[in-house]
């Protein structure tokens, strides 16, 4: 018989391809990806599908990683947006939307209002085609869904009412939706801004009721704070004063990231991936034609070559200011009205939170004075009774000169006569000593009122 010759370690290779497909699957994670049609599902997907799929740098998607803590941010691409505001943490492209899976009921409620808001754009989309064109067409996607091996459809349609032409509908990211200008008149709103525009309603919406809660909390501890001063409410006020500087941290971070794209055109002139997918799709279609160039001599040659390196510099600073544009910029009115409402929503709620932040600034200032008053009350008591320990030590003195061994007649009387007249002299310099201590106090709590000490 031969003897075998896989080694101690043979099941090493077996070992190495479980590791290594562990490692594939943790690297792969579940996307809920819901599409313009408003039907979400979940696919399984691995970081570089996910960048394949998006055109996302990993720098970008380490934002949407749970494990890691990345400030509000709002990051327009060249072909999706990424979004990280609070819980909500989405890719939205020109076709769908792409969320990291979670197990969150706000994160189910988030899906909800996104299919909702998507399914009631659709239909508001289709009756308008239909009352100018006679009847509603499909259009395709622009980008094609990839398929996955583990996919499956939530079909939320029926918790939204909807009429039965609405679910034969099936709109892309090229059909938006109808919005009402300054003017009056109406305005399509492309399918990235509606996403965007739940995502920012879903983060508004948190930090406003965080808010609503913490006020209905704060006012009456800071109240009861007030009237009783106890070691319990002090600890309640320090557990949601705790609570008010991370929540307004919170909504400064997103206020300064709505305050950001505002100030910037170039970045919210890259959120337009519709316009930017129809540019590029005209570009495509039109033919090119180059054009002849005639060279007389080699210094003409010369002189147009540097020609060119000039005129290839210039394209090129052109093209770093004004992204992926190639010079065209898009009219960013409606993203910059939309950012401007929610703008001057999430400062409304840090207007909130300021004044909740000078309430408890007050409450504290109050609390101080009051510690301030009852600490000048206890030494105000502690100088009265100084001064009257100092004037019983006074007849102390007294009391302790009468009682030296010394003779005396009064310690010796006699005769009944020198007995009475030794009784008399007692209470005469008992009583004496006793009222020369009030005296003495009287003067001295006197003196202190007079000069400022006391009250």
């Amino acid at each position: 018989m031969r003897p075998s010759t896989t080694p101690p370690g043979g099941g090493g290779g077996g070992g190495r391809r479980k590791a290594g497909a562990a490692a594939a699957a943790a690297a792969s994670r579940e996307w809920l990806v819901v599409p313009a049609t408003g039907r979400a599902r979940v696919e399984e997907a691995g970081k570089h599908a996910v960048m394949a799929r998006t055109g996302l740098p990993a720098r970008d998607l380490r934002v949407l990683d749970p494990l890691l803590s990345y400030p509000s941010t709002i990051l327009g691409r060249e072909r999706a947006i990424v979004v990280n505001l609070e819980r909500v943490k989405a890719v939205i492209t020109a076709a769908e939307v792409l969320l990291p899976n979670s197990k969150d009921p706000d994160f189910a409620r988030f899906v909800r209002d996104l299919q909702a808001r998507v399914l009631t754009s659709s239909s508001d989309q289709a009756s308008e085609f239909t009352d100018m064109e006679g009847d509603s067409s499909a259009i395709a996607s622009p980008l094609p869904a990839p398929s996955s091996s583990k996919e499956y459809e939530l079909d939320m349609s029926k918790k939204t009412p909807i009429s039965s032409g609405e679910n034969e509908m099936t709109h892309s990211s090229r059909v938006p939706t109808l919005a009402s200008a300054k003017d009056g008149s109406t305005k399509v709103l492309p399918f990235e801004f509606r996403a965007l525009e739940v995502c920012l309603e879903s983060a508004c919406r948190s930090l406003e009721e965080e808010t609503v809660t913490l006020e209905k909390e704060a006012y009456p501890a800071l109240d009861e704070l007030t009237s009783k001063i106890s070691t319990l409410n002090l600890e309640r006020v320090r557990q949601i004063k705790s609570r008010l500087v991370a929540i307004s941290g919170r909504v400064q971070k997103v206020r300064d990231e709505l305050e950001h794209l505002l100030d910037d055109e170039m970045d919210m002139a890259e959120m337009y991936l519709t316009e930017k997918l129809t540019g590029q799709d005209i570009s495509d279609a039109s033919p090119r034609v180059e054009p002849r160039v005639e060279v007389d001599s080699p210094s003409q040659l010369e002189e147009d070559k540097l020609k060119e390196d000039r005129d290839g510099d210039y394209k090129s600073e052109a093209d770093g200011s004004n992204g992926s544009f190639n010079g065209y910029k898009p009219d960013i009115e409606e993203l910059e009205m939309l950012l401007e409402a929610y703008f001057v929503q999430i400062d409304g709620t840090l207007n909130k939170l300021s004044h909740l932040r000078e309430y408890v600034d007050d409450t504290e200032d109050y609390i101080n004075i009051m510690l301030d008053d009852k600490q000048n009350q206890l030494l105000q008591m502690g100088v009265m009774l100084s001064t009257a320990t100092v004037v019983i030590t006074a007849g102390v003195a007294v009391v302790g000169l009468f009682g030296m061994n010394i003779g005396i007649s009064l310690y010796n009387p006699e005769t009944p006569e020198e007995k009475a007249a030794a009784n008399v002299m007692f209470w005469e310099t008992t009583w004496g000593t006793v009222v020369g201590c009030a005296i003495l106090y009287i003067v001295a709590m006197g003196w202190g009122k007079r000069s400022g000490l006391l009250q």
